[in-house]
C-alpha cells in the first residue's frame, strides 16, 4: 500500500520519463522481494484534452462526440504518473523490456469527457512470476471524492529465475466464434501514440522496432483492447479483465472474435494475441 501522497500540479511529459528509464534500466536488479515505490502520486481538478480524446476515440473506433469518456481512456490519463514511478531509481524493475501482461479495468458509471476528476497512481506491490518479476499498477479515478474508475496493471520484467515444480499450466481455451477480420495499417501504432502520448520505439517504425527484437512495429496492447471494447460495446458500469499474449505485428490481419462476454484477438493460424472478460456490474 502507498505510504504517502504526492500531490502533482500537472501531468509530466512521458519523454524524459521513457528516456530516463532506458538510462537507469541496466542498473536495475529485478526480483519479487526488492523495494518499490510507495508514493502515491495524485493528479486533481483534471480536465480532459477534448480534441485528443477525439483522435483516441477515432483510431480506437470508439463512437466520437458523446459526453462519456471511453472505459479505457483513463489508462491513458494515468500512464504518465505510472511511468514517472516506474521510471524512477527506486523502482527496481528496468524500464527496457519492461511487458504489460495484463490489466483489469472496474468503471463505476458514465463519466462524462467534460467533467474534472482526482487521478492516483501507486504501485501496489512485486510478485514472482514464472519468466520474472512482476509488478502491479493501480490507477484509480474519483469525481466528488467517489471512485469512479480503477485498474490495475501488470507489468513483466524478464529473467532468471527458479519455477515451483508444480506450477500450474494456464487454461486452453477454446477459440471463440469469430466476429470480424481487421486489417491494420502499417501507422495504427503511430496514430495511437500520437493520440495516447505512448511513444514507446517498438510501436512506431520498423527500424526502431529491430532495435528491441521486433521483425516489424508492433501495436500498443492498450489500443487492442481498446478496440476489442469498441467492436463489443460497454454498459456504463462493468469490469473487464484483458491478458496480452503476444504482440500484434504492423501491418497485419488479426480476427476479433466474442461470445457471452468474452472477447479474444486471433493472428494467423489462430495465435492469441489477446484475451478478455466484461461483464456488467
Amino acid at each position: 500500500m502507498a505510504d504517502a501522497a504526492l500531490v502533482l500540479t500537472g501531468s509530466p511529459s512521458l519523454a524524459p520519463l521513457l528516456a530516463r528509464g532506458a538510462l537507469l534500466s541496466p542498473f536495475k536488479r529485478p526480483a519479487p522481494d526488492a523495494e518499490f515505490p510507495r508514493t502515491r502520486l495524485v493528479l486533481p481538478a483534471l480536465r480532459v484534452d477534448l480534441a485528443r480524446l477525439a483522435a483516441y476515440e477515432r483510431v480506437c473506433g470508439f463512437p466520437t462526440g458523446d459526453d462519456a469518456l471511453p472505459p479505457t481512456y483513463p489508462h491513458v490519463l494515468g500512464f504518465p504518473l505510472a511511468m514517472r514511478l516506474m521510471s524512477g531509481r527506486d523502482f527496481p524493475l528496468p524500464l527496457l523490456g519492461l511487458v504489460h501482461t495484463s490489466i483489469t479495468i472496474t468503471r463505476h458509471r458514465a463519466m462524462p469527457a467534460t467533467g474534472a476528476y482526482e487521478l492516483t497512481v501507486h504501485v501496489e506491490g512485486l510478485a514472482p512470476h514464472r519468466r520474472g518479476t512482476e509488478a502491479t499498477v493501480v490507477t484509480e479515478v474519483r469525481e466528488g471524492g467517489d471512485v469512479v474508475w480503477e485498474s490495475r496493471s501488470t507489468y513483466l520484467a524478464r529473467h532468471r529465475t527458479r519455477r515451483p515444480a508444480g506450477a500450474p499450466r494456464e487454461e486452453v481455451r477454446k477459440p471463440l466464434p469469430a466476429v470480424a477480420e481487421w486489417r491494420l495499417a502499417e501507422d495504427v501504432g503511430r496514430r495511437y501514440a500520437a493520440a495516447s502520448g505512448d511513444r514507446n520505439p517498438i510501436h512506431l517504425h520498423p527500424l526502431t522496432a529491430r532495435l528491441f527484437g521486433f521483425p516489424r512495429a508492433i501495436a500498443h496492447g492498450m489500443w487492442t483492447v481498446a478496440r476489442c471494447l469498441a467492436a463489443h460495446g460497454t454498459p456504463d458500469s462493468c469490469h473487464v479483465r484483458a491478458r496480452f499474449r503476444a504482440p500484434v505485428l504492423l501491418p497485419g490481419t488479426v480476427t476479433y472474435a466474442a461470445q457471452d462476454g468474452r472477447f479474444e484477438l486471433r493472428g494467423r493460424e489462430d495465435r492469441l494475441h489477446l484475451t478478455g472478460d466484461l461483464y456488467s456490474t
